[in-house]
């Protein structure tokens, strides 16, 4: 049997998540997916309510503020979305970041559209009531 020196199992047990953050990241998670149903069902005021006021969302276009992301989903609607290579980082017993690759499906303007990113969002609890604070989209360039 190996014994491993303190520092070695710290570091392990470090990485090791524990049922606290299991229970952090399947919450963010479903708040990231409720996000993203939202704009599949055309539900907008459930969309806007679940971003904070002074949140900032970024993409290739630079960054936006919840009113302008608001404004520019009106005419957005998803058609099929997979989550995949999902990740998560807590950052407090009550925030966290959700990384992950998003396919999608749907029109924009009137227009069909399919794309892949990669996502990374931070979500904070407040007042008992789940908001996204930040998020940034990295289109995945086609092939």
């Amino acid at each position: 049997m190996r014994i491993f020196p303190s520092s070695a199992l710290l570091v392990f047990l470090a990485t090791v998540p524990t049922p606290a953050q299991d229970d952090l990241k399947a919450t963010i998670l479903a708040k990231e997916r409720q996000e993203l149903d939202c704009l599949r069902n055309g539900n907008h005021a459930e969309f806007a309510s679940l971003i904070a006021d002074e949140a900032v969302f970024v993409d290739s276009h630079g960054p936006a503020g919840k009113a302008e992301v608001v404004e520019n989903t009106a005419e957005f609607r998803l058609q099929d979305f997979a989550m995949e290579d999902i990740r998560f980082v807590p950052l407090s017993s009550k925030s966290g970041v959700l990384i992950y690759r998003v396919t999608e499906t749907g029109t924009t303007h009137g227009k069909p559209f399919s794309a892949t990113a990669h996502i990374s969002a931070i979500w904070v609890e407040r007042d008992g009531r789940w908001l996204c604070v930040f998020s940034q989209e990295s289109a995945v360039p086609k092939p």
